[in-house]
Parts: structure tokens; sequence; C-alpha cells
């Protein structure tokens, strides 16, 4: 009698183990989803901000800066064209992001989908230079070349390359710390899916 006692209190601890077990795994998972979702979100902010801030340059800023200085009309529309254009690396990585769900695909479906997004970033960075250089060019001869209000007049030629370089240096230590902060959090997504895998198998 004492022994059947015995067992059963045996079976009903190894049960209690087993659904603690149970519980804890679940907790991890859940934790690790937590951190690879706030990373995730994290990037979407980051992207959104990005476009957001693009626009506004688009639709506001050089708008006001045109109606407000002697910029020609050609140059005017030739930065705006290709402002436009450097937006569509953006909205594919946007696309792309929407599709990433946590809960409703596996680890490795969401790593392709991960795969897919360092790809649009790393051609982005192409992507940018060559606007970006022919943005500064095609503005350069336009107004500097074709301009009379520019032509004769050295200050006003210091002035626009003064305000350039200023503009650039900033979007370049803006867009510096957004790409380690973006690193970082793409990092935590790829160890975020790698360990979630291991609750798939």
């Amino acid at each position: 009698m004492e022994l059947e006692a015995l067992k059963a209190s045996w079976n009903k601890l190894d049960e209690r183990l087993a659904e603690t077990e149970i519980v804890n795994l679940r907790v991890v998972k859940e934790v690790i989803q937590q951190k690879t979702k706030s990373a995730y979100e994290g990037i979407i902010g980051q992207n959104l901000y990005t476009l957001v801030v693009n626009f506004l340059i688009i639709c506001v800023v050089f708008p006001y800066v045109y109606m407000n200085t002697p910029i020609r009309t050609v140059s005017f529309a030739i930065v705006e064209g290709l402002m436009v254009i450097g937006l569509i690396p953006m909205i594919r990585k946007l696309m792309l992001l929407s599709k990433f769900d946590l809960d409703g695909k596996k680890s490795n479906e969401l790593s392709g989908l991960v795969l897919n997004y360092k790809k649009i970033c790393q051609n982005e960075k192409l992507w940018t230079i060559v606007i970006v250089a022919t943005g500064f060019i095609s503005f350069y001869i336009s107004e500097l070349g074709f301009n009379p209000c520019y032509q004769f007049e050295v200050s006003r030629v210091l002035l626009v390359v003064g305000l350039t370089l200023i503009t650039f240096a900033i979007a370049f230590g803006i867009g510096i710390w957004q790409i380690r902060r973006h690193a970082q959090q793409l990092q935590e997504i790829e160890r975020g899916l790698e360990e979630l895998r291991e609750f798939e198998k």
C-alpha cells in the first residue's frame, strides 16, 4: 500500500515537473519573441521616420527654398525628381517589412524575408550614392553654369556651396547613427529567429 502511494506521489511529481518545464519553455519563447518584435518595430519606426523626413524635404523644405531663392525651375525639377526616385528603395523595404509576421510565419520564412531586406539595404547604399552624386552635379551645372544670378557673384556661389556642405554633413552624421542602430536591430532579429528555430524542432 505504501509502495502504491509512493508511486502515485512520484507520478504526480513527474507531471508537475513536466508542466513546470513546459511553462518555463513558453515563458522563454515569449521573451525571445518580444525582444525580436521590439527590434522589428524599431526598424519599422526608423524606416517610417526616414520616409516622412524625405517627404517633408520633397514637399515642404525644398519647394520653400525654391520659392525664396533664385534657383532655376530646371534645377528644382531635377533635384525633386531624383529625390522622388530615391524613395523607391524605402517603399520597397516597408512593403517587405509589412510581411514580417512573427506569430503567423515560421522562423525559416522570416529569415528569408530578413535576407531579402538586407539585400535591398545593400542595393540602397549604391542607389543613394548615385542619386546624391547625380543630384549635386546636375544642380551645380544647372545653377552655376546657367543661372545669371550666380555669374560673377563669388559670395553667392560660396553661400550655396557652404549650405550644401553643411546639409551634407548633417545628413551624413544622422545617416551614420541610423546605420549603426539599424545594424544592431537587424542582428537582434536574426539572433531571435535563430533561437526561435530551436522551439520548432
